[in-house]
């Protein structure tokens, strides 16, 4: 993590915009760890939450939103082809294949959380042709709530940021709960929007 931090310290935020991209796309970054470190550098002080939040969700909307044109576009022959050089597994893409057919959006609304399948999920969405509309809001929620869960994670265990890396099993329902709260705000607020500009024509 001493490289990342190089880098986040050289570059700026925009190094956190790229590093979630290429890992959401399926390059082997870690992303939770770095997301937790992102959180731990907030609250020391070193970085600001808010920037960092907002480049970390730009980079994992960019990169599932390439994945998903991948696969729409080029089709299953493409992630078949070059998912060994993504480092995806054929096991992956198979096991994601069946997850996305049977549960369809709730794959796509929780895949961050599952190691493999969240590089896998959105091209799978666009080689099925699942609806562009449909996977932006399903999985752009996740997105939020994934990087809301993991940065405040990180935030709240401070020095002991790196505990994420060897307990990961041990904090999942928390992130779980963390990501159907964020996805609950954020459905609340539009809705709430929604209200008051309907009201606001009247």
């Amino acid at each position: 993590m001493q490289h990342m931090h190089e880098l986040i310290t050289h570059y700026g935020y925009i190094t956190i915009f790229v590093i979630l991209g290429i890992g959401i796309i399926g390059l082997p970054v870690p992303d939770e760890v770095l997301l937790t470190y992102l959180g731990f550098l907030t609250s020391d002080g070193e970085m600001q939450f808010l920037p960092a939040f907002l480049f970390s969700l730009a980079g994992a909307l960019c990169g599932i939103s390439i994945s998903y044109l991948l696969g729409n576009k080029l089709g299953e022959p493409f992630l078949r082809k070059f998912g060994p050089k993504l480092f995806i597994k054929e096991a992956t893409i198979h096991r994601t294949k069946g997850l996305f057919g049977k549960y369809g959006a709730f794959v796509l609304l929780f895949c961050y959380f599952i190691p493999g399948v969240r590089h896998v999920a959105a091209y799978v969405a666009g080689i099925t042709d699942y609806s562009y509309k449909r996977f932006a809001f399903i999985a752009y929620l996740g997105a939020i709530a994934w990087v809301t869960a993991f940065l405040v994670l990180g935030n709240r265990l401070g020095t002991k940021w790196s505990l994420i890396t060897k307990h990961l099993h041990q904090y999942i329902w928390f992130m779980v709960i963390l990501a159907l709260v964020a996805i609950a705000f954020v459905i609340l607020y539009k809705s709430t929007a929604g209200r008051r500009e309907r009201s606001g024509t009247r």
